[in-house]
């Protein structure tokens, strides 16, 4: 049977599935954004923070890109107004063993270039379960109240927080700063959160789950009597914005924080080292029912504030602080069968279904095998007997096999070499730990998420398509490609028969909105267009990379065949010549997706229907804008890391090798050959005291 060409492209499928063969890792991530809806959108959280972190990491293990999965923006509704934060309010990076914390002071060392015997102080900080805010104050006097939102946005809840006992309308200093951000938790103790539930029972209201979405859901009240007649309490962590420095220290900012008259945790204490912090985290897990408010952990923060701000952040979370999440409960129960699913980029990812069996309150059904060598080192057999966890309270994972308990007839799990849904092979490249199916999106369930991941809010962003709707279009005929979007409303009105509008789950209303929504996409900035694509190691950090360095995307693809052309020569080092290691390894997976003629076609098709616009730099009037430069040597005030980071900040471009388009050379201590082909280029070289003195002028 012949099928028409548009089956042969990027996104075609050998075979069907049905709904029901979701893969594991799709209704993970279909878990993440009811979670987000849920808590920004919709003041109902369906999981802790943890559970969400947890989930998260869960999900990031198989698929790389699923930064794709961005908190949306909470909706100016109801009363509720969108404030702007000033200074983003990120999350924090976790660590599950106290060798992640060793590694982690290793890394702020490294960053700020010091010997590793150095000591540096660290502050530990019970991780309260609750809702994250932020409150303004002017002059002293509370100004503004928001809660954390996506980060970025948050909602206006001032008349709540001044409703909340203990949160000083007027900060108690003769001279407070002129500005000054002060962030938190609200929060409810278990003891009043029983007692609330009880009351709320009794007159026929909502009955919350946990202490922390009672404290969410009371927090984000329309009526503020309704929040002053909850428990709700606060205690201050840290300051955002601030029109002048305080403090020297993150102790000595909460010890001025509680002489303002804010709620601070008494339980905070100051870690001379890194070795001094393993006690001190026992003896708080120790504790832990009986603080009087519910914690996952603890949070440690580099004490200076000057190593603070110049460790800075990378995208998600700060370079200077991370948090340590307690060990999970654990369970007994027994495999039944492995399942294998495959995801959006092809990896085969292993499934234990288990005998439900309840662990830290849940009841648990499945768990992670993560891939191949993990079945094979901890030899996980179907029938064993086996001890499980919910990793950072959530994600369910097998720790340990009861060898004693293992079947006679038992046989060792052998991982399959062909692909469970398309017949594809599935192979192992280089040093991966997944196996692939490598009939690429040929294989129907890689397609179906490489649609999902196209229209999703980091790419082309259309509203109203969604998981089920793809399913429905896809079972239709009416969908195989990103291309066959734009195609949807002039195919719609050349059908007699077969209407969007007469579609399960739609009307002649909902098609017209579906339809404005594909058309306002039909514009798209390289980097997001880069992205959608779904390249494997292309997320939005890398494709706003090669969108920064390379303009426009005809620019780029002329690079992309010249690559070609010259089997990886010259061009290569060219198109990878951005991020280091990353960006050739992504590099590479890019030439090898245009490689494959039916990609190349379908990205083509594609083209022809939208607009793709050039890199513009968000923030052009930085000092450093546009210039390209490296560092090369050691240097002794700051670590490569660090300088980095500052050019970037900058607004620069850091490269790692020496062309004729190198703005600046900025050498250390033994620069070796980079040096002597910057002045064959005449390409400006600075030491380290010239450096600094122009960034200290720059800033």
């Amino acid at each position: 049977m012949n099928r028409p060409p548009e089956q042969e492209t990027l996104f075609s499928a050998a075979t069907k599935t049905r709904e029901s063969d979701k893969t594991e890792i799709e209704t993970k991530r279909e878990q993440l954004l009811k979670a987000q809806a849920a808590y920004y959108q919709d003041d109902a959280p369906i999981m802790t923070d943890a559970e969400y972190d947890a989930l998260y990491r869960e999900v990031k293990q198989t698929d790389p890109e699923i930064d794709t999965i961005v908190a949306p923006a909470p909706r100016e509704k109801d009363g509720f107004q969108k404030v702007e934060h000033g200074k983003p309010m990120l999350s924090l990076d976790n660590a599950f063993a106290y060798g992640d914390l060793l590694d982690f002071d290793k890394r702020v060392k490294k960053f700020l270039a010091l010997p590793e015997r150095d000591a540096i102080a660290y502050v530990l900080e019970p991780k309260i379960d609750g809702l994250s805010c932020s409150i303004t104050y002017i002059h002293g006097e509370l100004s503004v109240a928001a809660t954390r939102g996506d980060g970025r946005i948050g909602e206006n809840v001032t008349q709540n927080i001044l409703r909340i006992p203990g949160i000083p309308h007027r900060l108690n200093a003769a001279y407070p700063p002129a500005k000054v951000e002060i962030r938190g938790e609200v929060y409810m103790s278990p003891a009043d959160f029983i007692a609330l539930n009880a009351k709320q029972e009794q007159f026929g209201g909502k009955i919350f789950a946990n202490p922390r979405n009672a404290a969410a859901g009371s927090l984000r009240q329309l009526n503020p009597e309704i929040t002053a007649s909850r428990p709700l309490r606060f205690f201050a962590y840290a300051v955002g914005e601030i029109s002048e420095e305080i403090a020297q220290t993150q102790a000595e900012l909460l010890q001025i924080l509680h002489d303002y008259g804010l709620p601070t945790n008494p339980r905070t204490l100051v870690c001379d080292d890194i070795t001094a912090t393993e006690a001190a985290l026992t003896a708080l897990e120790s504790e832990r029912a009986g603080l009087g408010y519910d914690i996952d952990g603890a949070v440690l923060k580099v004490n200076r504030l000057d190593y603070q701000e110049r460790l800075g952040f990378v995208s998600k979370a700060p370079r200077w602080a991370t948090a340590y999440k307690f060990s999970a409960e654990i369970a007994f129960t027994t495999v039944e069968r492995i399942e294998i699913q495959v995801g959006r980029t092809g990896t085969l990812t292993p499934v234990a279904h288990v005998t439900p069996v309840t662990v830290g309150g849940v009841s648990v059904a499945k768990a992670t095998l993560h891939n191949e060598d993990e079945i094979a080192r901890k030899d996980i057999r179907v029938g064993d007997s086996v001890t499980i966890r919910r990793a950072g309270d959530v994600i369910p994972q097998i720790v340990e096999v009861l060898l004693e308990k293992r079947p006679e007839n038992s046989e060792p799990y052998i991982f399959p070499h062909i692909c469970p849904v398309c017949g594809g092979k599935a192979e192992r490249f280089d040093d991966d730990a997944a196996r692939r199916c490598v009939n690429d999106l040929a294989c129907e369930a890689q397609a179906l998420a490489r649609l999902e991941h196209f229209v999703s809010k980091k790419a082309f962003d259309i509203e109203g398509l969604g998981e089920k709707q793809i399913r429905l279009f896809w079972d239709k005929g009416l969908l195989r490609s990103p291309a066959d979007l734009f195609d949807l409303e002039a195919k719609d009105a050349e059908s007699p028969l077969l209407k969007i509008k007469n579609l399960e789950g739609f009307g002649e209303k909902s098609a017209k909105k579906l339809f404005d929504a594909i058309r306002e996409k039909r514009v798209i900035s390289l980097e997001r267009f880069l992205y959608a694509l779904g390249i494997r190691y292309v997320g939005e950090a890398v494709a706003k990379g090669l969108a920064a360095a390379h303009g426009s995307f005809t620019a780029l693809r002329e690079l992309i065949e010249q690559v070609r052309k010259e089997k990886y020569g010259e061009s290569f080092a060219k198109l990878s010549d951005i991020q280091g290691k990353q960006m050739a390894v992504a590099a590479r997976a890019l030439c090898e997706f245009f490689d494959n003629e039916n990609n190349a076609n379908a990205v083509a098709r594609l083209a022809d229907r939208v607009t793709i616009t050039d890199y513009v730099a968000l923030g052009g009037a930085a000092p450093l804008a546009g210039k390209s430069l490296l560092f090369t040597g050691s240097f002794d005030a700051f670590s490569r890391s660090e300088a980095k980071a500052k050019a970037e900040a900058l607004g620069a471009r850091v490269t790692s090798s020496v062309t004729g388009k190198t703005d600046y050379l900025i050498v250390g201590e033994d620069p070796g050959s980079k040096l002597n082909r910057a002045r064959e280029l005449n390409v400006a070289v600075l030491n380290e005291t010239e450096w600094m003195d122009l960034i200290a002028k720059l800033e």
